[in-house]
């Protein structure tokens, strides 16, 4: 029973660190020009990024292997893939003014290292402390929607001052105080951004998709938002 068990432990690390090859992946995919695949690999590792920790919480990774930290090689796997990865789509798609394209592309590395290395990154309800360097999100919806280079620079700008700000925003498996209301959102904002990346859609049908992405996507945000404002939730 104790093999299976570290086996099924073992399992769970494999399965995180599984994200570095598809960072990988998606990398060849951008400086091949293929960002359509790229985005592809990035979703991919944002599944398994969704379903890694509860595994290990189920299988209790940390009892069976403290010698080895599932944190720090979760932290390493996300930094190449919502950050590296992103921030080189983001460079390579020429979004940003060229002036300013290294310098925030730059300024995208190493506010979200900040991120990283917060001992705080979470709150004890759930939410993550500033923007959480989501930048494969930010990559994507640039994809998606085709913003002047003027309106990327401004998203990119703002994006990386609230890496520094008290806001919150919310963390999609961990915040309770919506109920059934916040996985609902959750799985609609998956499944329309998921979706997005099939290709052959009608305009009319792409359209609605993304707007469906990205009112979602305001949702969560203003969760987080009304969080920053009400303050943690008084337990009942």
């Amino acid at each position: 029973m104790e093999g299976r068990e570290r086996t099924l432990a073992w399992g769970v690390h494999v399965l995180t660190a599984s994200g570095a090859v598809l960072a990988f992946l998606a990398l060849i995919a951008v400086e091949a020009g293929s960002t359509d695949k790229a985005l592809l690999w990035l979703f991919a590792a944002l599944v398994i990024d969704g379903v890694d920790g509860s595994l290990a919480r189920a299988v209790k990774v940390r009892e069976r292997m403290p010698r080895i930290s599932g944190e720090s090689l979760d932290l390493v796997v996300d930094y190449l893939t919502y950050v590296f990865v992103p921030a080189m789509l983001i460079w390579q798609g020429g979004y940003l003014p060229k002036p300013l394209a290294l310098p925030l592309t730059a300024a995208i590395l190493v506010s979200s290292l900040y991120v990283f290395a917060r001992e705080d990154m979470k709150t004890e309800d759930g939410y993550f402390r500033g923007f959480p360097a989501l930048w494969n999100l930010v990559a994507f919806y640039f994809v998606a929607t085709e913003p002047s280079t003027a309106i990327a620079a401004a998203v990119t700008v703002a994006l990386i001052a609230l890496t520094f700000a008290p806001i919150h925003v919310v963390h999609p498996f961990r915040v309770t105080d919506f109920g059934e209301a916040l996985p609902i959102v959750a799985v609609a904002w998956g499944a329309t951004t998921a979706a997005l990346l099939v290709p052959g859609w009608s305009v009319l049908i792409h359209t609605f998709l993304l707007l469906m992405s990205l009112g979602t996507a305001g949702a969560l945000v203003a969760m987080g938002l009304l969080r920053t404002v009400r303050g943690p939730k008084r337990a009942q």
